[in-house]
């Protein structure tokens, strides 16, 4: 019954949001006087899970409006742009690599051993990431922020000093914007990592299907996210140290490597 609800659900809120981009193509800018436009008017940004550190973030807790003729500060995802950030990392190469690298590590600790032993076992345990990772994303990156309104992006720190960023990143777990832009409980993290914990239930071997069990799948699936908010934080410098210690003839392959600009190191 949840799964039909949040269907119906994303289907009326994408068809709505198609029909304002729609609109929002039409309407010529150089025709229009300038006017006030509420925030969650506002067009929507680029489809990609980390806000560029060059990109202006309205601050949290100011409301105001801008003008047409005035750079747009925030910009709300639509519903069908979760979408594709949902289908681009499910398709994305590092799913794949991440889900098979995560297999073999299970099966050398024992992870699942009701799945055995083997490349049987071993593909159960690859079946069983992959679906892990893609209802999830399915449930948490469009659904449920397609629902409530809040935006799957993380939204760099502007702060400076690594404690004060470190913290940031590891509470955006429970922190996100809504898309109107400001601060909010991060409702689709959090129920969106319960429905997966209980889904897995569904195909995990039956001696893992306890409660106790579901609600570890729960907290380390949040730590695992912290970690991932903390690798998103700092990989920007990370980038800029390399690109600054690299030897030439390392960043003449980087740039022939056949990945998106954003990826690569």
């Amino acid at each position: 019954m949840f799964l039909v609800v949040m269907l119906i659900g994303m289907t009326s809120t994408l068809a709505s949001g198609q029909a304002s981009s729609g609109r929002q193509e039409t309407a010529s800018p150089s025709s229009t006087p300038a006017r006030q436009i509420p925030l969650e008017k506002i067009a929507t940004g680029p489809c990609r899970l980390r806000v560029s550190d060059s990109d202006l973030l309205l601050p949290a807790g100011t409301k105001e409006t801008v003008t047409t003729n005035e750079i747009l500060i925030y910009t709300p995802l639509s519903a069908r742009c979760k979408f594709d950030l949902f289908l681009t990392t499910t398709r994305s190469p590092y799913t794949f690599l991440s889900a098979g690298f995560q297999a073999t590590l299970d099966q050398a600790q024992g992870q699942w051993p009701h799945y055995g032993g083997g490349m049987q076992g071993w593909g159960k345990r690859l079946g069983a990431t992959l679906a892990d990772t893609e209802s999830r994303r399915l449930i948490q990156t469009f659904a449920l922020s397609t629902i409530l309104h809040q935006d799957p992006r993380y939204f760099p720190s502007q702060k400076r000093s690594l404690i004060a960023r470190s913290w940031y990143a590891a509470t955006r777990v429970v922190i996100t914007r809504n898309d109107s832009g400001y601060n909010t409980f991060n409702t689709s993290e959090c129920l969106g990592t319960l429905f997966t914990s209980a889904l897995q239930n569904s195909y995990y071997p039956r001696h893992d299907r306890t409660f106790g069990d579901t609600m570890s799948r729960f907290t380390g699936a949040l730590s695992s996210d912290a970690i991932g908010n903390l690798t998103r934080e700092f990989t920007p410098d990370i980038k800029r140290l390399f690109r600054k210690h690299a030897p030439k003839r390392i960043l003449r392959i980087e740039e022939k490597l056949p990945i998106p600009a954003d990826d690569k190191p």
